[in-house]
């Protein structure tokens, strides 16, 4: 036990003190940009936090260049975007009845009543109250869970079992994400096919690059997902500006005529509410693909079908929107345990954590990082420890970092954001897509970058019209180099056996769990059509 306070002390040191001893503001300060950031995003219609994100990333690695000392302020301005925007979310939402994500639907049915009767100003309390504790709660859950969970992954997975883990992952998630599972399975192929872009593990020379020179290395990482979600989503927007006007939303803050005071009394008396809808919340986001939509869901539905007045949900209940917001925000904290304890994504903020500690320092996720190596020093070689692990803790003190921000300033400046939501698509977009191009032409070297950024911009544009998720194709190209990493060292190491795979009884079972999930979330997507 000694030695994981150990390892906790330095990981807090990392982001407080220099290596020279000093204090270090900069982290601290990143934390806070990016939560203000979040938030304003989050209360901006049609924006949110992974495009923030994924918006932020290029930049702040232009900015503070990709060395160890770059990691931390990088990551603490992602983690505050992250948290920040779920809280932001509500404002448009509770204030105009215009939710931007599909979760945020469920916050407008008791929260945007509110405001009509008066409440705005205490809906928008309710909501910020019930999103941080729903925050926290998840936070501390990944705290325990993430190591436990990656010590026992790394004693009994080897190679071969780590292969056909990912496999499952990505079926899972092909088959919990959009309307049909094989969508979801092909283009999750497809962008493990475009990720061997490039070099080869065993040195063969590039492949798949057709004469294109620049492509030796790889597509560019950063340029190919900020395509997908970014450029996809602009040229989505453009083209709905160009077939008909921005709807101008035209509603006002209403007066606040009715009680808006929200004391610790009528706090306590939610706190049942969103302590179930906080436990709902991250159990689902521990699950990778589900996302926020499903938790806020069942929070609001566990929270009707439980309560004393259920016939009030609806009509501008603080309990709909306690149950909405704190279940919808504790996915975020849980979404990270698969990310920490295995180095699989579950989601688009996931996706860019991993892009971030895997482009600036020499620091990979998964269940290596938990290895809590003894602390001694040794004359020839200094003090031995494992650098992965301060860092995991040093992202946890980053996360209740925000957390406490968020508790004691969050709330106020989201009050006052009310004037975002009137922001037209027509002046937004285009600002996005310039600030996207040059952030990844002066990133990825030049017109290259851009190239494949406009390339996946269509492969993005065309995904969404198909109606096909995203996120199978986005897990699949990042984790496909990891992949091919575990097969060809199974198959090295099992001496060339075609069939190593097959000769481990725990990969054979996920291999199995992975036909399975498909072909029973096929059937179950078929039975409502034909009825």
């Amino acid at each position: 036990m000694e030695i994981v306070f150990e390892y906790i002390l330095r990981g807090v040191m990392e982001v407080f003190f220099t290596a020279e001893g000093a204090f270090d503001w900069l982290p601290i300060a990143m934390v806070f940009g990016g939560l203000m950031t979040g938030i304003a995003i989050g209360a901006t219609p049609g924006l949110n936090g992974p495009f923030a994100m994924a918006l932020s990333l290029p930049i702040l690695i232009w900015i503070f260049g990709v060395n160890d000392e770059a990691l931390l302020p990088i990551l603490g301005f992602l983690i505050g975007i992250m948290k920040g925007a779920t809280v932001g979310g509500a404002v448009p939402a509770v204030l105009f009845n215009t939710p931007g994500t599909p979760d945020a639907y469920l916050t407008t049915l008791d929260g945007h009543p509110m405001t009509k009767n008066g409440q705005g100003p205490k809906a928008l309390k309710v909501a910020h109250f019930s999103s941080v504790c729903g925050d926290t709660v998840s936070d501390l859950v990944l705290f325990v869970a993430a190591p436990v969970l990656a010590v026992l992954i790394e004693s009994i997975l080897d190679l071969p079992e780590k292969g056909a883990l990912i496999i499952l992952s990505l079926s899972f998630m092909a088959a919990v994400a959009g309307s049909s599972p094989m969508k979801g399975f092909i283009v999750g192929v497809l962008g493990m096919l475009l990720a061997l872009v490039g070099s080869t593990l065993s040195g063969n020379g590039p492949r798949m690059t057709f004469g294109i020179v620049e492509l030796g290395n790889g597509l560019p990482l950063t340029a190919a997902i900020l395509g997908v979600l970014i450029i996809g989503e602009v040229f989505i927007g453009l083209e709905e500006e160009i077939r008909k006007k921005a709807r101008k939303v035209r509603s006002t803050l209403d007066t606040a005529l009715g009680d808006n005071t929200f004391g610790w009394p009528e706090r306590r008396k939610l706190l049942p509410r969103i302590g179930v809808s906080a436990l709902i919340g991250t159990a689902i986001g521990a699950l990778p693909g589900i996302g926020t939509t499903l938790a806020a869901t069942l929070g609001y539905d566990v929270a009707r079908r439980f309560s004393k007045t259920p016939e009030k949900f609806g009509t501008g209940h603080p309990e709909g929107v306690a149950a909405t917001e704190a279940a919808n925000s504790a996915v975020s904290g849980a979404n990270l345990i698969p990310v920490m304890s295995l180095g699989i994504p579950g989601n688009f903020a996931a996706v860019f954590i991993i892009l971030a500690v895997e482009s600036v320092g020499e620091f990979t996720l998964g269940p290596h990082v938990f290895r809590f190596t003894e602390i001694k020093f040794i004359e020839d070689y200094g003090t031995i420890i494992n650098h992965d692990l301060v860092i995991a803790f040093a992202m946890f003190t980053l996360m209740m970092l925000a957390n406490i921000m968020n508790w004691t300033v969050g709330g106020a400046f989201l009050r006052s954001l009310g004037v975002l939501v009137k922001v037209p698509k027509s002046v937004m977009l285009p600002v996005v897509l310039l600030i996207t191009l040059t952030a990844v032409y002066a990133q990825d070297g030049g017109f290259i970058g851009v190239w494949v950024l406009l390339i996946f911009g269509l492969i993005g544009y065309a995904l969404k019209r198909l109606d096909v998720s995203i996120l199978p194709f986005v897990i699949g190209f990042l984790l496909s180099p990891r992949l091919e990493e575990y097969i060809r060292g199974g198959y090295s190491a099992s001496g060339g056996d075609g069939l190593f795979l097959l000769k481990s009884p725990l990969a054979v079972v996920f291999i199995a769990a992975s036909i399975l999930i498909l072909v029973l979330a096929n059937r179950r997507r078929k039975i409502p059509e034909e009825a």
